[in-house]
């Protein structure tokens, strides 16, 4: 795994960077030497925020902690990254299919103000892989090509649980 460590407002230590290679190594039974590590420190005031993102055959697992200290932060992080690889195991040798997770953001962000405009690639997917993926990179909504009705759909977590789906109706 190619392991690659970026702060913020704080320059990472070397004992920092040897814990961090040391306890991702052990994420090799989940991953093959091609999966990408990317570890951002950062630092505001007292609190210290490690996100940990691993990108592996078009997937992205995320999990991101805050505490007080920045080894406590990215070892909560990694310990809830591999929380979220089990509980979705199952489920991501049933449903993934080759190619079906592969969306890369195209281009950076553009920032006008207030209004932040995001462009990313679509994939046709069902509304279960949807779910998943949503569930894997910890947001409330997702944003997907529905490969039944072959319409842009959105996916998101209801506040009295389980999920829902908007389905635009094209008026033509």
């Amino acid at each position: 795994m190619k392991i690659i460590i970026t702060g913020r407002k704080v320059t990472v230590k070397d004992a920092f960077k040897e814990r961090v290679e040391k306890k991702l190594n052990k994420l090799d039974k989940f991953f093959d030497e091609d999966a990408l590590a990317y570890v951002t420190v950062s630092v505001e005031k007292e609190r210290q925020t490690v996100e940990v993102t691993v990108k592996y055959k078009g997937m992205i697992y995320r999990a991101e902690e805050t505490t007080k200290d920045m080894f406590n932060s990215f070892d909560n992080a990694v310990d809830a990254l591999v929380r979220q690889i089990n509980k979705n195991k199952a489920r991501l040798v049933k449903r993934l299919r080759e190619g079906a997770f592969e969306g890369e953001e195209i281009g950076p962000e553009e920032d006008y103000g207030e209004i932040r405009v995001k462009r990313f690639s679509v994939k046709p997917m069902s509304v279960d892989e949807a779910i998943l993926e949503m569930n894997i990179l910890n947001h409330e909504f997702f944003t997907f090509l529905n490969e039944e009705s072959d319409n842009i759909c959105v996916v998101y977590k209801r506040r009295g649980g389980g999920y829902g789906v908007l389905e635009p109706i094209l008026n033509k």
